[in-house]
């Protein structure tokens, strides 16, 4: 399956970010992809919606998950994108949606992992999910999805790969600051070559967040890639082939002894 990842700028403004996400997807369809990644905060970005959070997100969370629906429908691929899904309560969750060629919603994924990190604290805005990993099969491939700072906890990655992932997703808006490209590049690489699996990362482009929207084989090499364009689309050929010859001669999953929770015993 032929898998595109969509890269642009979000602003403050839902419809105006479904007209580019409706553009991006019409390119990728015009790629043969079956599958096209958009990045997380695709709904709108947090710092230029005007108002209270809450209030905008019980406001368009509806509208915008319906006209993702349409867009997959119309163009005939499979998506996902990142919005703000209300909790009922002040802070909401930061949200992937799912949704198949069809145009049926398949599922949703709360981000696990709160950004309260280099001097941002995501969880003072946003509600943690507790709805734990989420796969889906599409184009005869597994898929696993994740949300930006997830990328920096490898046992999450590797839960996906014990669970069939053939495929991880990564939607993220990447915060700049020293070091973050580097961390961002090594951390996708990282994930595609301990999980011999592919990774397709989709980033926002803005003042403050990288871009950098890639896609890698399951050996870590860079298959397509943009830099900071504030919009663009990449599409990459995804073959389970590349996966089984990968894991012929590197069988990592196979060769470990160590299960993913591990006993801690301490030394008297």
């Amino acid at each position: 399956m032929k898998v595109s990842v969509g890269q642009f700028d979000p602003s403050g403004d839902v419809s105006r970010n479904l007209s580019v996400m409706r553009s991006l997807a019409e390119e990728a369809k015009a790629a043969g992809a079956g599958l096209i990644l958009f990045p997380e905060e695709s709904m709108f970005t947090i710092g230029k919606v005007e108002g209270e959070l809450a209030a905008a997100v019980d406001q368009n969370w509806s509208t915008f998950v319906q006209q993702l629906s349409f867009i997959a429908a119309q163009t005939g691929i499979a998506l996902v994108a990142g919005g703000y899904e209300s909790s009922g309560e002040a802070r909401p969750y930061n949200t992937l949606v799912i949704v198949d060629e069809t145009g049926r919603i398949v599922d949703t994924y709360r981000k696990l992992h709160l950004y309260d990190a280099f001097s941002y604290q995501e969880s003072q805005r946003i509600k943690a999910g507790d709805g734990g990993l989420k796969l889906f099969d599409l184009g005869g491939l597994r898929v696993g999805v994740m949300t930006c700072y997830d990328l920096r906890f490898p046992e999450m990655a590797r839960g996906l790969a014990d669970q069939g992932a053939d495929l991880i997703c990564v939607a993220a808006a990447w915060f700049k600051g020293d070091h973050k490209i580097d961390h961002w590049e090594t951390l996708l690489k990282a994930r595609a070559i301990e999980n011999t699996c592919w990774v397709a990362a989709a980033g926002t482009s803005s003042s403050h967040t990288v871009g950098h929207s890639a896609v890698l084989d399951p050996m870590g090499v860079v298959q397509d890639y943009l830099n900071d364009e504030p919009r663009g689309v990449v599409t990459v050929d995804v073959t389970r082939r590349r996966i089984d010859e990968v894991r012929e001669f590197l069988p990592v999953l196979r060769n470990r002894r160590l299960a993913s929770t591990v006993e801690v015993v301490e030394a008297h």
